[in-house]
């Protein structure tokens, strides 16, 4: 099979599209034949060497695919040859034409969702799940507000809550970018080059603040966050770049929270709450991915540019 293999932590042009043998299922495992593959942000930490969390190289990069299940191990249950499906982690890298995954991070993908949209499902969708119902609890009537609102997690935040009866506020950079997160269904949308945005923003909750914010760049818009809160709000931290500094007088006026979250940390039992939720808005037809851009599997070093860029519109994802 195709791969795009890492043999050593650096820019981008460290991806190189290489063959590789094609992996078989062993117990508990599922092999997928691979139709898109979504590209996310920690996907580039994860290869410049700055994560964490480091593979051992050589390794394929990715945790999004949706394909044909090509072969189920000994002991899968539920899960067969020619099923559609879309995955939430993979053993071997979704970069691939073919990637191993244990049988927990496969999930059905219904008819009506695309291949290209199954793999924007995983790492987006997820993190906004958890980041509104499992770390800050949102509810129903509360208002939230989404930095990044046009990006892969924000459209999915987005829709996630609107569906959940929150209203729901969002940023974006450009006039594309606002014009999609209308179309999605926020409530309002603010321009986040403007100097005066967040003004704007709580002036549109009637001077009361926000209950929930989803913060996708911490270290630039934190201590603006904790002033937007209404009291009780609750800011989680989704996407960092830097270190800050916050006044924690703003937290301690509003009775304020700021969590952070890693996907990387759910635990088993809330992954599969997560997805079960997800699955059921993709067949309801709540859940709409939306694609900003399709490139082929060769060009996964300009994909890691693209979805560093400012501009976001929609998941970009790969084609094997």
């Amino acid at each position: 099979m195709k791969a795009i293999r890492v043999r050593e932590f650096g820019p981008p042009e460290a991806m190189r599209i290489e063959e590789a043998p094609d992996p078989s299922p062993g117990p508990g495992q599922v092999l997928v034949r691979v139709r898109a593959a979504g590209v996310n942000p920690v996907e580039t930490y994860i290869r410049s060497g700055a994560y964490a969390r480091r593979p051992t190289l050589p390794y394929t990069p990715g945790h999004d695919a949706a394909g044909i299940v090509e072969a189920v191990g000994d002991g899968v249950m539920g899960i067969a040859a020619g099923d559609r499906v879309y995955t939430s982690e993979t053993v071997t890298g979704a970069y691939a034409e073919l990637a191993l995954c244990s049988a927990t991070r496969v999930h059905p993908l219904p008819a009506s969702v695309s291949y290209a949209q199954g793999a924007a499902v995983g790492v987006p969708y997820a993190t906004a799940w958890r980041a509104l119902f499992q770390r800050v609890r949102a509810v129903p009537g509360e208002t939230v507000l989404v930095h990044g609102a046009s990006g892969g997690v924000g459209i999915a935040a987005v829709q996630i809550a609107r569906a959940a009866g929150l209203r729901v506020f969002g940023t974006a950079g450009t006039a594309e970018g606002i014009a999609l997160v209308l179309r999605e269904r926020a409530h309002a949308v603010f321009d986040h080059r403007s100097l005066s945005y967040m003004e704007e923003a709580v002036a549109a909750t009637g001077g009361r603040g926000f209950d929930v914010i989803l913060e996708m760049l911490a270290n630039v818009n934190l201590p603006r966050d904790l002033k937007a809160l209404a009291m009780g709000g609750r800011v989680v931290v989704i996407g960092n770049r830097g270190t800050v500094e916050i006044d924690p007088r703003d937290a301690m006026a509003r009775d304020a929270s700021v969590v952070g979250m890693s996907l990387f940390n759910i635990s088993d039992a809330d992954r599969a709450v997560v997805h079960a939720a997800l699955v059921a808005g993709l067949e309801n037809g709540t859940l709409r991915p939306v694609i900003g851009r399709e490139m082929p599997l060769s060009a996964a070093p300009e994909s890691h540019v693209a979805v560093m860029s400012p501009g976001a519109r929609g998941k970009i994802v790969l084609l094997p």
